[in-house]
This record gives C-alpha cells, structure tokens and sequence, in this order.
C-alpha cells in the first residue's frame, strides 16, 4: 500500500478504481441467480428421492400391517409357510437370500477386482476400450438369460465340483451335505443339484459387471504424479498398484462390493429357475434345496389370497429394510475411507 505524501498531489489507492483482473479475482458477496437455481435443482432432487424412498416404505409398511399384526415376532422366528393357516415366516427364506447373496459376492469381488486392474492399470489401449464395453454389455444381460444358462448348462457341470468341495472340506460345516457319501462314486448327483451354491455362482456373474464398473473408475482416477513417483522411486508395477491405486480406490471397491451385494440379495428370475424352494433352514450351500425373500414372492404372488399378499408384503418389506441397512453400512465404511484418503494430493 502507498503512503501518500501531503503537499505532493498523488492520488490515494483507497480512491483508484480496481483493474479488470482485480475485478474478476475479488470475492463476490452474493450468489448468482443460476447458482441459487442449481443449488434448489439438486435440493429438490435429494429431496424427491428421499421422498419415493420414504413413501415405498409406507405403503409396504401399511399392505403389510394385518399380517405382522397376526404374525408378530414370530415372522421372524417361522420356517414355515402356509399364510391360510397363519402359520407363516422368512426365517428360511431371509437365511437363503443371505447366504446366496453373499456367496455371490464371495465370487464376483475377486474376479471384478481382477478384471478392473487389468483394465485400468495393464491393458493396452486398443484392448482396454474393447475390455470395457464387453463388460458393460454383460450388464445388459437379462436375468432369465442368466437363468438359463445356470439351470440348463452350469448346473450340470458344476455338480462335480460341489462333490468335491463336499469330499474334502466337508469338517466346514456350510460345506457338509446330509446324506451324501463321498466315498460312493456311483451316488446321484441330485444331491448337489437347485443348490445355493449354483445360484450364487450365476448371481456372482451378473452382479460382477456393475462391481468391476464402479472399482474400475475408481482406480483410473489414482492421482498420475503419484503414480509416477512410486515408478520412479523404483517400485514395481504391483508395488505402485498396492501403495498406490488400491488405496486411492478402497471406497471405491467398498462402494462396488456392497452395490453388488444389493442386487444379489433382490436377484428373483435367475434365483427362481435354479433352486428348489424349501421352507427350512438350509445352511449346507452345496446340498439340494435353497429359497429367497424374492423367490419366495415369484412363487406364491400369482396363488395369493388377500391376507397372503399381505404376508408377501411383509415378506418385501423385511428385504426392502434389510438392503437399507446394507446401503446405510457401505455409505458408513466408505465415508471413512474416501479414495484419496491414504494419499497425498
């Protein structure tokens, strides 16, 4: 700042008018019209969202209430159900949907996480574009695809492979299968047929897409310069992907695994062709017999009476909480590890 000197005529920088760039540089004090206009656009948006969300809740809560009202605790307690007798609940079917959704994720979160690498960090360029839009299109698949494709050509080949995980990891109990003899090679193999293990492997296929699509943009925003330094300071090609790329993608592969786990545990078609629904606690994936919150709903929607619709609902709405509450835990995980968390800018 200039000190003016009396007697000497100099104007005063307190007076001058600022230049252009001044201008264009100083902190504006109020909001421009466009910006008001965006910033109520995404709060109406937000707000819209919560709302469909929240009115979804109240109508399943409310076509739900006059079976939980004869059901009560024991909906969540039952195996059975016959909703004509009121003897009904998702014990079973709750314990299929999460074993099938997490067997699915077991298999795709490999094999997502391996095909993302490679395409983000070692594909060629003319390979990658190629590699992504395969990917991308096995989004697009139907599910009854899927469910063909499991119950008419996966099933029949992966019966040995249950038989033997069943041989030698039996002593684990998921893995043991009543009243099988692994010692007896002229046994059926019915026994390891309509298995959870089946349908998770197809669901792990069709939830693999969307999970390799999110960890893979994830990884290719890992910040070059930092790339570059690990490079050069002479880390492999795995080293800078292991101090590098993956811990700039952890919400990233956070966020894909649980948006996977998502659509696996409401999978209904693919499910729905493959297993034989039984209405038991069924803990043994590779044996013979498995049932869905979903498959559930497919099966008894068309043969409803009025108070079994209502004990559908219900049925819906105990998935609808429960993938909340997936989606609320993976938002937790991932807000304290956002992708850039455990690097420098």
């Amino acid at each position: 700042m200039s000190v003016v000197v009396p007697g000497l005529g100099q104007p005063s920088d307190s007076g001058r008018e600022p230049g252009p760039d001044e201008a264009r540089l100083a902190p504006r004090g109020r909001i421009e019209p466009v910006d008001r206009l965006f910033r109520a656009a995404l709060r109406g948006s937000g707000a819209v969202v919560l709302a469909i969300m929240l009115l979804v809740g109240v109508f399943l809560t409310y076509r739900a209430s006059q079976a939980l009202g004869v059901a009560k605790w024991s909906f969540l307690t039952t195996s059975a159900w016959e909703p004509d007798s009121h003897h009904f609940g998702i014990a079973a079917v709750l314990t299929g949907t999460v074993l099938i959704g997490l067997t699915a994720i077991c298999i795709a979160v490999p094999l997502a996480l391996g095909t993302a690498l490679y395409i983000s960090e070692y594909a060629p360029r003319k390979l990658k574009r190629t590699l992504v839009s395969l990917v991308d299109l096995m989004a697009a698949v139907p599910s009854v695809v899927f469910g063909l494709w499991g119950a008419f050509l996966l099933q029949g080949h992966v019966t040995g492979l249950s038989r033997w995980i069943a041989t030698y990891f039996s002593w684990i109990p998921i893995f043991e299968v009543d009243g099988a003899d692994p010692g007896d090679p002229l046994q059926t193999a019915t026994v390891y047929t309509s298995s959870t293990f089946i349908a998770g492997i197809v669901v792990a296929l069709m939830v693999t897409p969307i999970t390799c699509s999110v960890m893979r943009e994830t990884f290719s925003q890992a910040p070059a310069g930092e790339r570059e330094g690990a490079l050069a300071l002479g880390a492999t090609k795995w080293g800078m992907i292991r101090a590098v790329v993956l811990p700039y993608g952890r919400s990233g592969v956070i966020g894909g695994t649980m948006l996977g786990l998502g659509r696996a545990l409401g999978e209904t078609i693919a499910v729905f062709m493959i297993i034989s629904p039984v209405f038991a606690v069924q803990p043994h994936i590779l044996q013979n017999g498995a049932n869905s919150v979903s498959a559930l709903i497919a099966l008894r929607y068309g043969s409803a009476s009025e108070f079994g619709m209502s004990a559908l609902t219900a049925a819906g709405l105990a998935l609808f909480l429960m993938t909340l509450v997936v989606n609320f835990i993976a938002s937790s995980i991932a807000a304290r590890s956002r992708s850039g968390a455990g690097t420098e800018a």
